[in-house]
């Protein structure tokens, strides 16, 4: 039965297909669809998009060679399995109608992209077709339980790894984009900014992330060298790249604000992947390819809530006040049982968690005309920190907990880890039959 269930459920999406071909036209007599922003977000989709392959190259160089296939397929597989609950009903329960006190929209909204013909658009992106919109939040989707593969790494069942990542999708991370981006959403009418996913991507995969590591327990062995350090650089430079799709794209629109996003983005990344490199140096350590690598991408997660909401002379101090403070977690996490394996939690959970405080206190209406909750702490005012404060405690406990409770019913249902012996031999030869 479990090597027949999945191919049913195939099966299933195909009947569906038929039943809702979605054929139907909404036509908008007052349509502000303008070909300049359709263009930079259909960019920005594919930029997005080219972020999972480059997660895939990052994680995989820092694994040991045995498992470097296993962990980048973990990568690669959400690109396939989310996209396809996106278009059945995730779509819908991110960002369909409320209907659960603004944490969780109606799965029958767009099911089966119901209504994506035509020129339809978002309320909060009049000027892009409804199904790019779709389309551009799917890559978020995608990458969003990718992040949370590093920290179970060469210990996990294959099979028992999608099972949890459809389940995170349903459970933690569509809820959680409902409340931040939905207009109806909880954190939304709360007054809380996030530009691109600090809480919905990185604190919800960050806090997932220390939720697995604990429950998994250690490795059998963690000493390894990573197998391949130009995979990591590979995969760091196309983070890098498609992250101003993934930050700049989340304007909306091929505008000023998209040129602010991108100015903040390339500054804050630059600045903590120095920082990491001359706090290893401080520490007496030598200055290292991976480091620089780890500081960047620390940089990027912190500055994704307030990529659109900060200028870029602060978007310096995020990126380096997150990858001393993202470094500092490293070091704690090493002294611990805890075997987060690449250290998602301190870099992506604590990353998210620095950059929406920092949001708290540096954003500015002068920046962002939607900032409507008011200015940081920076500033003098107290309301948007203390928003942001609320809310960072309600997703880390939501996002910890649930992943805690989905882990478990997945275990019931496959078992998670892997035998001692399929993990001495290593995940690529014994969950996937194939070597590097």
């Amino acid at each position: 039965m479990k090597k027949i269930l999945p191919f049913l459920l195939l099966v299933v999406v195909v009947v569906l297909a038929l039943i809702y071909p979605s054929v139907e036209v909404t036509t908008i007599a007052d349509s502000k669809i303008d070909s300049g922003d359709t263009a930079w977000l259909l960019v920005s989709t594919a930029l997005v998009l080219i972020m999972t392959p480059g997660l895939a190259f990052f994680y995989g160089g820092m694994v040991s060679k045995k498992n470097v296939l296993s962990t980048m397929m973990q990568s690669f597989v959400c690109m396939g399995i989310i996209t396809i609950l996106w278009v059945v009903f995730g779509f819908s329960l991110a960002f369909g109608k409320d209907m659960f006190g603004g944490f969780l929209g109606d799965p029958s909204t767009f099911f089966m992209m119901k209504g994506m013909l035509g020129n339809d658009t978002w309320p909060l992106a009049p000027t892009i077709p409804l199904v790019l919109f779709a389309m551009f939040q799917l890559k978020f989707a995608v990458i969003t339980p990718a992040l949370i593969t590093g920290a179970f790494a060469e210990r996990i069942r294959f099979n028992s790894y999608v099972i949890f990542l459809c389940l995170f999708m349903i459970f933690i991370y569509a809820p959680l984009a409902h409340a931040t981006w939905h207009p109806d959403g909880y954190f939304f009418q709360l007054g809380v900014l996030d530009f691109a996913g600090g809480t919905v991507v990185h604190m919800s995969a960050g806090w997932a992330a220390l939720a697995s590591a604990i429950y998994l327990k250690q490795r059998t062995d963690k000493a390894h060298a990573p197998a391949r350090i130009s995979y990591v650089l590979l995969g760091t430079g196309l983070l890098w790249f498609g992250w101003f799709g993934f930050n700049a794209g989340s304007a909306l629109g091929a505008n000023p604000l998209a040129a602010t996003a991108l100015g903040t983005t390339t500054t804050a990344s630059a600045a903590a992947a120095i920082a990491w490199i001359f706090f290893d140096m401080l520490r007496g350590k030598k200055p290292s390819v991976v480091g620089a690598c780890i500081g960047a991408v620390v940089g990027l997660v912190a500055i994704t809530p307030a990529a659109g909401f900060v200028t870029i002379p602060h978007s310096l101090i995020v990126g380096i006040v997150a990858a001393v403070v993202s470094n500092l977690v490293v070091i704690w996490r090493t002294k611990t049982s805890i075997d987060d394996t690449l250290d998602v939690f301190p870099c992506h959970g604590v990353g998210g968690m620095v950059g929406m405080l920092m949001t708290g206190i540096f954003a500015h209406v002068n920046v962002n005309g939607g900032n409507t909750t008011g200015n940081g702490l920076f500033y003098g005012e107290t309301s948007l920190f203390t928003k942001h404060l609320i809310a960072l405690i309600g997703v880390s406990i939501f996002a910890f907990v649930g992943s805690l409770i989905l882990l478990k019913v997945t275990d019931l249902i496959s078992k998670l880890r892997v035998t001692p012996e399929e993990e001495a031999i290593g995940l690529d030869v014994s969950q996937h039959d194939e070597e590097l």
